[in-house]
């Protein structure tokens, strides 16, 4: 009930942000509309850092409103292919013995605020472009395929599908090509409420003999299946390009 209660919660936030869009005086601020391409990943029980041989497409589209030369509110719909598995280089033992693999698709919907280091937006300004960072929530879901090679019998192989909240944030620098057009590179992290979407947690998975039986001794030596005080996490990395309209005289301060 209090996970329910908590990603209604996140969700009403969502919502706010997008009310905020609608709410603030037009005449006072400046769109954006774009979009881009990238690439995946995610880090959990089977991958533990970012490994480039994990990366999948991604893509996004969305759009900005600049409040002025620095804060920006950015509202994202984004879409990647997350993939891990344990026979290609196993973290230690259990992984390998538990030759498990999971592949999906991931779609999410975040808002986010954006900080510009440097005053690239004003059309004076000496720079045309800028470091930023960036920090809000967001939702996602997860609709994917997995097994554990060591068991063909599991219940947990074939499809399966979740939603988490997310807390999205990251760095990035924006490129502005002139008055209406902006290039971006950005890294994006991540950090989900959920421990599954590669399909594991820390409950024990067992291969059994002829009898059903478990062997005392797997027993005790595969009782920590996955790592119960982790959660998964997924990264973006891409390219964007947006389109500027402007309803308002230059800014200044």
């Amino acid at each position: 009930m209090k996970k329910v209660k908590f990603n209604l919660f996140l969700f009403s936030l969502l919502l706010s942000s997008l009310s905020l869009l609608a709410l603030v005086d037009v005449k006072a601020q400046q769109f954006e509309f774009g979009g881009g391409l990238g690439v995946a990943t995610y880090s959990g029980d089977i991958v533990r850092r970012l490994d480039k041989g994990n990366l999948g497409a991604q893509g996004t589209l969305f759009g900005r409103r600049n409040f002025d030369n620095v804060w920006s509110l950015r509202l994202g719909l984004s879409y990647g292919r997350l993939s891990a598995t344990d026979s290609i280089n196993p973290i230690d033992a259990m992984a390998e013995f538990r030759d498990a693999y999971f592949k999906g698709n991931l779609f999410e919907v975040s808002a986010v605020m954006e900080y510009h280091f440097l005053d690239y937006l004003h059309p004076q300004s000496a720079h045309r472009f800028s470091p930023y960072g960036f920090f809000g929530l967001g939702f996602s879901y997860f609709n994917g395929s997995g097994a554990f090679g060591f068991d063909p019998s599991n219940p947990d192989r074939g499809g399966y599908s979740l939603a988490t909240p997310v807390i999205p944030f990251g760095i990035g620098v924006k490129y502005k090509l002139n008055n209406n057009w902006g290039l971006a590179l950005e890294m994006g992290f991540r950090a989900t409420f959920s421990d599954l979407i590669d399909r594991i947690d820390s409950q024990a998975r067992f291969s059994r003999n002829d009898d059903g039986q478990v062997d005392p001794l797997e027993q005790i030596r595969f009782t920590y299946y996955g790592n119960p005080s982790d959660r998964d996490w997924y990264y973006f990395l891409g390219l964007t390009v947006s389109y500027s309209i402007t309803t308002v005289k230059c800014y200044a301060y």
